[in-house]
């Protein structure tokens, strides 16, 4: 098997592939090979340049054809997630309650998604958003490039380059059906893919199409896992502490009576709608209880949340010359949910006199000493057929590319692209409290013994409202379907960014030095970005409903650019010594923000064959994305400890259901980050198939463009004026001082720093009739600084940007021709919850989440074009540590069984 390498794939550094070849040879040893097994070469394509042989300084993973199929993950992104060098930012388990739900998004270093720039073939695509929308089943291989890649690829290359290879000469028949599900019973998915390829006018044209089906029924009990309904609990000593099912004695399904300043009385209407005690648990502190009969919000979050997925792949080539390609892609990718998100928690105040208040309900609260009018804390889970909160959404992705490819003369090559995509997306979220209707209906009165609206009472009121319904707001599941049609309603937006994109490069060896030929790589890339908005409801234009209301946005970009790439080589001793240095430049034209250079220096030595070592240093840019400029407005909600005084002057009281808004800003100019990579690879002569490496990297970014959680949020707001309590209208409080929401928008902020280790071994061997392969790969933090604050070895799910110090994976694996098997080890290593102190200055009591190891089991059988498989993940049903919301960094599914056929002729 030949390996060839294009530019960037440094060695073997971090990757399957042994590509440690002599200085002047194009093919590696058998016992190199990558652990998926083929005939064909394999061609790593990086920078600009192509050169065979070259070995380019900067360090990359190959994500072959054995690691596409462990643990037989549902999408690309999730796929990469078991690599140590990504973090899992947004998968359908970490952004479940929020209007991102589903989205798969590839996140290296922990740096955010938008600092990994994924390509597909090489070019930029508006699927990057979202890895659900690329089809599986003709992915040939991934490479990913481990370091800042700015002058090469442009804009977003902070943390790395992920390059996803279709398999373009894929002909025959692939099928495959395939279903999954938790040792719970729960979490079920099932799909199936097809692909069919081949070729035409003698073997001159290529045409393949494909499509895949994936339906993840999701996981929407949080009962069904432990430590997932857990929480921060102020403890009656002032000491903080992480416990399984805290709850709220402010809010309760039926309703909470609370005082005007909102000090409960201890009582709470139930479900038939009489009152009775509040149902606490073993320790009650201020406002929260833990177990008992109460609810917290997160108990109604999902786990993880259901989708339906639907791809469609078509690609076209033909050969007009023997010298000149052109080709045409086309994609279609629907991802589609509903379920529900959330309920609503609102408190009302209720007068004495009102209509769904029976006397005997009267004669308990004077009997408790509340004579006037009281507030009731609500959990909204009774509201319509849904029950609480409803989201429902259809994201949309059309693409379509065309390219020519070509060469000329000795050794010159070309390419040029242009690429279109549309991402329309439908999004509502249903039962919402209209408020001025909710607070109308609620407060009712009788009129000859019939519940009435108070504004339609008395008929002098100015502000009558003949169609306002009563709503009975006493108990679970007494508020009628007139009211819920009267008094809900549901946001609406539907949007369409577009993405075009347009590139030209032409490489070649101009001349030769006394160590040989000099690469050279020049071009251009351009594009063009923007959003519309097709439609927002009129309730959200009259700001109407009580959790989000879509709002109209948009506006769009462009940048123009160009590029250059040079490799030059300085010795080459035979077998003893060989200097490469490499450089390149690329200048970007922003219309918002204006021009700016990224460029990157390196070099690679290789001695005596079988050492390589290398360095690149690197200035990388980001621009804001177009997210991040007109994002409308997003809604998430959560639990923060807020620093500021409550009304008895109590600080770092935990607090629970903060509505957190979130949303673009044109203001915004783009990142600058500094990478510098040192490191090497061994693969010895003298043991064929063991390759080692290692490599050392530090990215410093500035002007970062981000936001930050509410927890970090309320801590820079109170560092900058511990005086003003609504941060300068960030925050928003009700009446008595608690906070009701937070306004948290993208902005530039100052630094962002991480230093860290790579290391991979892995070895083949023949073994019998088949193949025996070893691979580990691990990654070390050093730190992860966010702003000077070292978030590294902060592994709680509230923490923004928390990362473990160590993650690591570990694959044996043998295959032949009759069957198939492997077995991989994942490490995760535990660390501090947070770092938030307490009322008592003190750190929370349980603080330590312990490591996390998972071990994952793969079957295959083989009979002629037939294949069965099986896989179970996390065989030995690891349990998560407190997992509040959602967690990064820890497996919250549990063991997960999935298997399946694949058919190919």
């Amino acid at each position: 098997m030949k390996i060839v390498q294009l530019g960037w794939l440094a060695s073997t550094a971090l990757t399957a592939i042994a590509c440690h070849s002599p200085a002047h040879a194009q093919t590696a040893p058998e016992t190199a090979a990558p652990l998926a097994v083929s005939d064909e070469d394999i061609v790593v394509t990086g920078s600009r340049i192509q050169r065979s042989g070259f070995d380019a300084p900067t360090p990359t993973t190959v994500i072959g054809e054995a690691e596409l199929a462990l643990g037989n993950r549902p999408s690309i992104a999730q796929v990469l997630n078991d690599t140590p060098q990504f973090r899992p930012t947004s998968t359908p388990t970490t952004t479940t309650g929020n209007t991102s739900s589903g989205v798969s998004t590839a996140d290296m270093r922990g740096l955010g998604p938008v600092r990994t720039l994924t390509l597909l073939d090489g070019h930029r695509f508006s699927g990057a958003a979202d890895l659900n929308t690329v089809p599986q089943s003709l992915v040939k291989r991934i490479d990913v490039v481990t370091g800042g890649a700015s002058a090469a690829w442009g804009s977003g290359a902070v943390a790395g380059v992920v390059n996803i290879i279709l398999d373009d000469d894929f002909t025959g028949w692939r099928l495959g059906a395939q279903t999954g599900v938790s040792s719970r019973g729960d979490g079920a998915r099932y799909g199936a893919d097809i692909a069919w390829g081949t070729d035409f006018a003698g073997g001159r044209g290529h045409f393949m199409v494909a499509a895949d089906y994936m339906n993840e029924r999701g996981i929407l009990n949080r009962k069904s896992r432990p430590q997932l309904e857990s929480g921060v609990f102020l403890r009656p000593d002032g000491r903080l502490e992480l416990v399984n099912d805290p709850n709220s004695t402010q809010l309760y399904n039926g309703g909470s009576i609370l005082g005007l300043t909102g000090a409960p009385y201890n009582l709470v209407f139930n479900p038939d709608g009489n009152i009775g005690g509040f149902p606490f648990g073993e320790v009650t502190q201020g406002v929260t209880t833990v177990g008992g009969g109460g609810q917290n919000i997160y108990d109604y979050v999902a786990v993880s949340t259901p989708y339906e997925r639907i791809n469609g792949f078509a690609r076209a080539s033909y050969d007009i010359t023997d010298s000149l390609k052109i080709w045409a892609n086309f994609s279609y990718h629907r991802m589609t949910g509903n379920y529900g998100f959330f309920p609503e928690t609102p408190t009302a105040v209720i007068m004495p006199d009102n209509a769904f208040l029976t006397q005997q309900n009267r004669d308990q609260l004077a009997a408790a000493g509340v004579t006037g009018p009281f507030i009731l804390g609500r959990v909204l889970d009774d509201v319509g057929p849904d029950k609480m909160l409803k989201f429902k959404f259809n994201r949309r992705n059309l693409e379509g590319a065309i390219g020519l490819e070509g060469t000329f003369g000795n050794g010159w090559s070309y390419n040029a692209y242009y690429d279109h995509g549309e991402i329309r997306i439908n999004q509502r979220l249903n039962n919402q409290r209209i408020k001025a209707r909710f607070n109308a209906g609620v407060d009712s009165v009788l009129v000859n013994n019939a519940p009435v609206c108070r504004i339609n009472a008395d008929a002098s009121t100015a502000n009558d409202d003949p169609n306002c319904v009563p709503i009975n707001l006493f108990g679970n599941g007494n508020i009628s379907d007139d009211a819920v049609a009267w008094a809900f309603g549901g946001s609406q937006l539907i949007s369409t960014t577009k993405l075009d994109a347009v590139g030209a490069s032409l490489s070649g060896q101009p001349f030769s030095t006394w160590a040989g030929a000099v690469d050279i790589a020049v071009g251009a890339d351009a594009r063009w970005e923007k959003q519309t908005t097709n439609y927002v409801d009129p309730l959200s234009l009259a700001n109407a409903l009580g959790t989000l209301n879509s709002s109209a946005t948009g506006g769009s970009f462009n940048v123009k650019e160009a590029f250059a790439e040079v490799n030059v080589p300085l010795i080459d001793v035979d077998g003893t010594v060989k200097l490469d240095i490499n450089g390149a430049a690329r200048y970007s034209d922003y219309s918002t923000s204006g021009g700016i250079w990224s460029w990157k220096t390196g070099g690679t030595l290789r001695v005596v064959n079988d050492l390589l070592l290398r360095a690149v240093y690197s200035r990388d840019i980001r621009s804001p994305s177009i997210t991040e400029y007109f994002l409308t407005r997003s809604t998430n909600i959560g639990n923060v400890i807020d620093p500021f005084p409550d009304a008895s002057g109590a600080v770092n009281t935990p607090q629970a259901n903060v509505v957190v808004y979130g949303g673009g800003n044109k203001n915004l100019t783009p990142e600058i980050s500094h990478t510098l990579t040192l490191g090497g690879s061994y693969s010895p002569h003298y043991i064929p198939g063991l390759n080692l490496s290692v490599d050392y990297y530090e990215i410093d970014i500035d002007n970062v463009i981000t936001t930050v959680t509410a927890q970090d949020l309320l801590r820079q707001c109170y560092a900058a004026n511990p005086n003003d309590r609504t941060c300068g209208g960030v925050i928003t409080r009700l009446p008595n001082g608690s906070i009701e929401s937070m306004t948290n928008t993208y902005r530039n902020l100052a630094n962002y720093n991480t230093t860290g280790l790579d290391i991979e071994a892995s070895y083949r061997m023949a073994l019998g009739n088949g193949k025996l392969t070893f691979r580990a790969l691990a990654n070390h933090v050093f730190h992860l600084k966010i702003n000077g604050t070292d978030v590294s070895g902060i592994v709680g799910g509230e923490t923004a940007f928390s990362t473990p110090k160590w993650r690591g994976s570990a694959t044996v694996a043998f295959d032949n021709d009759d069957i198939g098997a492997n077995l991989r080890v994942r490490y995760v290593d535990g660390g501090v919850y947070n770092t938030q102190l307490g009322p008592t200055q003190e750190a929370i009591v349980n603080n330590r989440n312990g490591s996390r190891t998972y071990v994952d089991l793969g079957l295959q059988f083989k009979a002629g074009p037939f294949t069965l498989f099986g896989n179970v993940n996390n065989l030995f049903d690891v349990d998560p540590p407190f997992t509040p919301y959602i967690t990064p960094n820890y497996d919250v599914i549990g063991r997960y069984v999935s298997g399946g056929v694949k058919l190919n002729f």
